[in-house]
């Protein structure tokens, strides 16, 4: 099930870790209202290549590597769309949860989409869990 929308007005951290983080094809610098930056951050999980993009199930034993934005609602809706969420749908691609990610030592929660495990069965796993790494991207 999707974890609700925050209240109006009240902005939440989102935990990017593929096409979304800076450099990367859906950059989410770009986007408006602008996402503020927080820093870089790991949450366990395990990260999947999905060809163009990629995808991260919860709970993995390695770190997945990514960055922590502060977003406003209005971007959430944006990022949900890029995500092609339709709302309570078993068949989504991803499902956008709440997670808690390591940051600079601390714990912080956190907007995650997660890939929905239907689509992982053939899907080659990245066992340093970076993708930027993975496609030879420039970190930021």
């Amino acid at each position: 099930m999707p974890e609700p929308s925050s209240p109006a007005g009240t902005p939440r951290h989102v935990f990017v870790y593929g096409t979304l983080r800076r450099g990367g094809t859906n950059d989410i610098t770009r986007l408006q209202p602008a996402p503020r930056w927080v820093g870089f951050a790991q949450v366990p999980g395990v990260l999947f290549h999905l060809g163009a993009y990629p995808g991260m199930t919860l709970g993995g034993d390695q770190p997945v590597h990514g960055e922590v934005y502060a977003i406003e609602p209005a971007l959430e809706v944006i990022l949900d769309a890029i995500e092609g969420l339709s709302g309570d749908s078993p068949t989504d691609e991803y499902l956008k949860r709440e997670t808690m990610v390591q940051l600079k030592g601390q714990p912080l929660p956190c907007l995650v989409y997660e890939i929905n495990t239907r689509y992982t069965a053939s899907a080659r796993r990245i066992e340093h869990g970076d993708w930027l790494h993975a496609v030879g991207a420039a970190a930021p």
